[in-house]
């Protein structure tokens, strides 16, 4: 805990490791996340795999100089072979394996374009699935485009955005203070904001329906001026930064009106995360916040996410 985030920066739940097409056949790749050096490669059989980083050999990296044979990890210091389970199924110079040469396993699952993995402080297996999108790679919606920041603030402040309803209006300039509505469905949460929405043609009335798949993987459909998806991952790097990443899809209409219109939306929330952005890196996280009526449910949602710490979460 710190004095300025009096939660665990690292909770249990599906972060993303990396986007599909970042990991190619036979790739291996260093990664830092949830304050842990991580290597995440792609197997022989295709299979995306998550493996804590250092050999408990001689300490080598398996992220910088490892090279993926079949379906296993080779270490760049002595040769040791891990798989996918982070087993040492060999040792080139050796007749016995160690009983003890085992390496942590990270549940992993790719779906939706993203490589997944499960973070559990007391090693759990995973309590909840990640949904495919209709959305994602149909042909009446655009192909993702992504973008990605990395902000000196926790998962917490940033999520609690969608229902914190007052904000759209001193922050982001709606028209009206939304009507935000939140639904618990064990450990999803659905969270329904109507509002006045400003075009250069006049005022529409739109939509933001988000949905909340534990701390890490959030689905945000924005209705009104176009129907837009937006799919966003928010994964620790430490106890001080977010890797945050957005992938946006706008729904095609006749022709290609879309395309400038989406383009236009597109443009108009990375403005608005940069407004975000801006409170999130320089305010403080009260526990016990001083609320108003008019606030809409921000505890409701604190209470829900605590479903995602355990004693030993840090």
């Amino acid at each position: 805990m710190s004095d300025r985030f009096p939660f665990p920066a690292f909770p249990n739940g599906w972060f993303r490791a990396c986007y599909a097409d970042e990991l190619a056949p036979g790739d291996v790749r260093r990664l830092h996340r949830l304050g842990r050096e991580l290597v995440v490669f792609r197997d022989g059989s295709g299979r995306a795999r998550v493996l804590d980083a250092y050999c408990p050999h001689l300490g080598a990296h398996l992220g910088v100089g490892g090279k993926v044979e079949g379906d296993a990890l080779r270490c760049p210091f002595h040769g040791w072979l891990w798989d996918g389970e982070g087993h040492c199924v060999e040792i080139p110079y050796a007749k016995r394996i160690p009983p003890k040469a085992r390496l942590r396993s990270w549940p992993v699952v790719e779906r939706n374009g993203i490589v997944f993995l499960y973070h559990d402080a007391d090693g759990r297996p995973p309590a909840y699935a990640i949904p495919e999108l209709a959305e994602y790679g149909s042909p009446d919606w655009s192909p993702c485009e992504i973008r990605r920041w990395t902000v000196k603030s926790r998962w917490l402040d940033m999520n609690e955005n969608a229902v914190d309803q007052v904000h759209f209006r001193y922050v982001h300039g709606t028209h009206t203070i939304p009507q935000t509505e939140v639904e618990q469905d064990g450990l999803v949460l659905r969270c329904r904001s109507r509002m006045k929405m400003g075009t250069p043609r006049g005022e529409v009335m739109g939509g933001i329906d988000t949905d909340d798949y534990g701390p890490g993987f959030q689905t945000v459909r924005v209705s009104g001026i176009a129907d837009t998806l937006m799919i966003n991952t928010a994964t620790p790097i430490d106890e001080e930064t977010t890797d945050v990443s957005f992938a946006y899809s706008v729904k095609r209409s006749a022709g290609d009106a879309h395309v400038g219109v989406g383009a236009a939306l597109i443009r108009d929330l990375e403005k608005q995360m940069a407004q975000d952005i801006a409170i999130w890196e320089n305010k403080r996280h009260h526990e016990r916040p001083l609320l108003c009526d008019g606030d809409g449910p921000v505890g409701v949602y604190r209470r829900w996410m605590r479903q995602f710490f355990s004693e030993s979460s840090r």
